[in-house]
């Protein structure tokens, strides 16, 4: 490959990496003079800018002002509204009082209902909810809007539910699918979710059956940008991850889209998820999808959705959403098989390839996997020993984690890079077998455990296109080259930061080992650069740039502040206090209460009060004792029958508070409800940490509490009631945190906790 071919097909991959990405999402323009029937992102802007003043989670006082907002914005669409509202505990025993928010269009027929779902509530305590999930809201309210102006008469109802207490324990969804009386009604469902506060919105499905009938509906609908692939779907249904839509599936079998956007995590569940932090372009992808969907299938037959079959699926630039059948997977690998079988023999016959060299093949590609694998797998856990702070970021994404992506991307291609520059010696067409005898295998293995990652034998048909070409040319064509390697580009590279971002840095390891993948497919490319070790130390040096940049922002500032938590913990047995926090590295915020004094609790450090990540305090200090206003308990209902105890308690709150937690010894307890809900037996057999209920408490409700077990079994009954309001409290005087602080999410903060055990024998 002549010098210049060879920049020229470098840039030319570079441009189709950078494409991969770009060519995901709209890009928001402003709106400028568009027509009344398209979705306008200023307008949704402006609905989220009014959702987002404040926190609004389940027993704020805004979360009934952004209700009232949006009861009214819908009412200004000429809609009648209704309030659907009650008590549920979901399935993770959080127990709560949903608020639901319900409109209808009516259509002409008689078919079933397109629903479009999103929920209100904020996540507890300081979290804006600009993007989880004020975004989806205001496309419901922008997509309607642009939808009405047309003078529609959509064949089906439209029902609207903005949901209440997802963050919870997807209650409000509950309420709905479980109570509702249009629950029937409904045929398909599309939800609006987020995850962080940009990047491209993935299109997620929730089906208990094949997803063949919904993806050849979507694919009538043609949304200009989707951005979804099996892969995702497939791993999504084998994790525990759950959004409203999973309810419909579960309780109603109805099926449905979600659409989702994970990037910038690091603003997930934060005081920084705010209007201004919210991708624009983001937003407007959400509209690309809403408007389409919308209109297809508000005149569709969402009888006919439920199919047996399923669909590989995945999205390219220029060709949008590519599916086909499962039951082409081994057909496909079987002519990919038979294929690189004849063009071996070929190569053998034509004394191309030689028996020696094809083996000496696969040196530099284990060499690339094994140390990329390692740095990978290892990067997490040497940056948090380098910047120990980072351990404060729970769920594990920095503020500086796409520099990180991009370091050890970069790292990766300078060692493989590196690693080939070795072997230059061996002829090009022996060393592409080692790599297609690897993607073969790892397209048997995912055709067998994750078939819907079987479009990974898409770049291996290319690929095996270039060995073929390379089989029967010297030196064939740089553009040739390039053309076969851009499908593994754009369906790979998108990867390459997915992985990371939606599941945190401990993830890298996806990214390296991905990294050298990509690279052996594009190795009919890099392999002809005479200049392999010249293009290994400028990856390198782009790899040493990056971790320079990430170590300069490695530090917390006004923009990118650092996570703190600062809890009062009254413990009424013992009548003593403490200070608690969830912090590794001590703000100089918290150390005014945590300093010199701090010690690592011993009682509390696994059993204090649930969290997202399980997380429990890292220091406790003494603390001066406050007159607190304990809770008031009553048993209403203590009776043997036969082998069991029946027994009924009533707590109730004396102050303020947001949360109140029950937590038991091990006793098999045969039956439970808190507040007239009755908790599964699913849910008391399974149930972590003791945890019995978790009661998000609005408009100071008590908790009732009736329980079934063994009369030979002795209760401990632990009790932890929470207010978030350290920070106002007359009794203290806490002063306002730094700019460069902010509260941490995922754990109970900035709250007065009081705990109290009760024995029952």
């Amino acid at each position: 490959m002549k010098k210049f071919s060879s920049i020229t097909a470098l840039l030319l991959i570079i441009l189709a990496s950078y494409w991969s990405y770009e060519g995901l999402m709209p890009r928001y323009t402003g709106d400028v003079s568009i027509p009344e029937t398209y979705f306008s992102t200023n307008k949704a802007l402006d609905h989220v800018k009014q959702i987002s003043q404040k926190p609004h989670g389940v027993g704020f006082k805004a979360h009934e002002e952004v209700r009232d907002y949006i009861v009214s914005e819908l009412e200004k669409l000429g809609l009648e509204t209704s309030i659907q509202e009650g008590y549920t505990a979901g399935d993770w025993g959080n127990l709560s009082k949903a608020i639901n928010i319900l409109a209808r269009i009516k259509g002409s027929g008689s078919g079933k209902a397109l629903l479009l779902l999103s929920h209100y509530d904020s996540s507890p305590h300081s979290s804006l909810g600009a993007s989880d999930a004020g975004s989806g809201v205001a496309t419901i309210l922008e997509g309607l809007r642009a939808f009405l102006s047309e003078n529609p008469n959509p064949k089906n109802d439209i029902i609207i539910l903005i949901s209440d207490a997802e963050e919870l324990g997807l209650n409000g969804a509950d309420l709905f699918v479980n109570e509702h009386p249009w629950r029937k009604d409904v045929g398909l469902v599309l939800n609006f979710e987020a995850r962080g506060s940009g990047g491209p919105s993935y299109m997620l499905i929730e089906t208990n059956r094949g997803n063949a009938k919904l993806i050849e509906e979507f694919t009538k609908a043609n949304p200009l940008y989707p951005v979804a692939n099996s892969l995702a779907y497939s791993i999504y249904k084998m994790l525990p991850n759950d959004t409203d839509l999973t309810v419909f599936r579960e309780d109603g079998d109805i099926e449905g889209f979600n659409f989702a956007f994970i990037d910038d995590h690091y603003d997930y569940h934060t005081v920084r998820d705010n209007f201004e932090r919210l991708d624009r372009n983001t937003l407007a992808h959400q509209g690309t999808y809403l408007m389409p969907l919308l209109k297809h299938f508000s005149n569709s037959d969402l009888t006919n959705l439920k199919s047996l079959n399923d669909y590989i699926y995945f999205t390219v630039p220029f060709f949008n959403l590519v599916s086909y059948p499962f039951e082409w997977i081994w057909p496909m690998f079987g002519l990919a098989v038979l294929l690189f079988i004849i063009f071996i023999i070929h190569g053998f016959r034509n004394k191309k390839l030689d028996l020696i060299a094809v083996l000496k093949g696969f040196i530099p590609l284990l060499i690339i996997l094994v140390i990329n694998g390692i740095i990978g797998y290892f990067s997490w856990s040497v940056l948090k020993w380098l910047y120990p702070h980072y351990k404060d970021i729970l769920h594990g994404f920095t503020y500086n984690g796409h520099t990180y992506i991009a370091a050890f991307i970069f790292l990766s291609l300078s060692i493989s890079f590196y690693c080939y520059r070795q072997f230059k010696s061996v002829q090009m067409a022996d060393l592409f077998v080692a790599p297609i005898t690897l993607w073969l295998i790892i397209c048997a293995a995912v055709a067998i455990y994750l078939p819907g990652a079987s479009f990974f034998i898409i770049p291996v048909f290319a690929l095996l296109a270039s060995f073929w070409v390379i089989l029967n040319q010297e030196v064939p064509s740089a553009y040739l080259m390039v053309f076969l390697a851009l499908p593994a580009i754009f369906i790979f590279v998108p990867f390459l930061k997915m992985f990371p971002v939606g599941l945190g840095l401990k993830m890298m390891v996806a990214s390296t080992l991905l990294a050298s993948l990509t690279f052996l497919l594009v190795l009919p490319v890099f392999g002809f650069f005479r200049r392999k070790g010249t293009v290994a130390v400028l990856c390198f040096l782009i790899f040493f740039g990056c971790m320079i940049v990430a170590h300069f922002n490695s530090g917390f500032s006004r923009e990118n502040a650092k996570p703190t938590s600062l809890l009062y913990v009254f413990d009424d047995d013992a009548q003593s206090a403490k200070w608690a926090t969830y912090e590794n590295s001590l703000s100089e915020w918290t150390s005014q209460y945590l300093g010199e004094n701090k010690t690592v609790p011993q009682k509390l450090a696994n059993t204090t009060i649930s969290s997202k990540y399980g997380s429990g305090f890292t220091y406790v200090g003494k603390a001066p004792k406050k007159t607190i206003a304990t809770m008031k308990i009553e048993t209403t209902r203590d009776t043997i029958i036969d082998s069991n105890r029946y027994l009924e308690i009533c707590i109730t709150p004396q102050r303020d508070i947001n949360r109140l937690e029950l937590f038991t010894n091990e006793i098999n307890i045969e039956k439970a409800s808190v507040n007239g809900v009755e908790l599964s037996e699913y849910y008391l057999k399974n149930r972590n940490w003791g945890k019995l209920i978790t009661h998000y408490v609005s408009d100071h409700m008590y908790t009732d509490i009736e329980l079934v077990f063994p009369k030979s079994e002795v209760l401990d009954l632990t009790i932890y009631e929470a207010s978030n309001d350290l920070l106002t409290n007359a009794l203290f005087s806490i002063p306002a945190r730094p700019e460069d602080n902010i509260p941490m999410p995922f754990v109970l903060n900035d709250a007065i906790l009081v705990t109290k055990t009760v024995r029952f024998d």
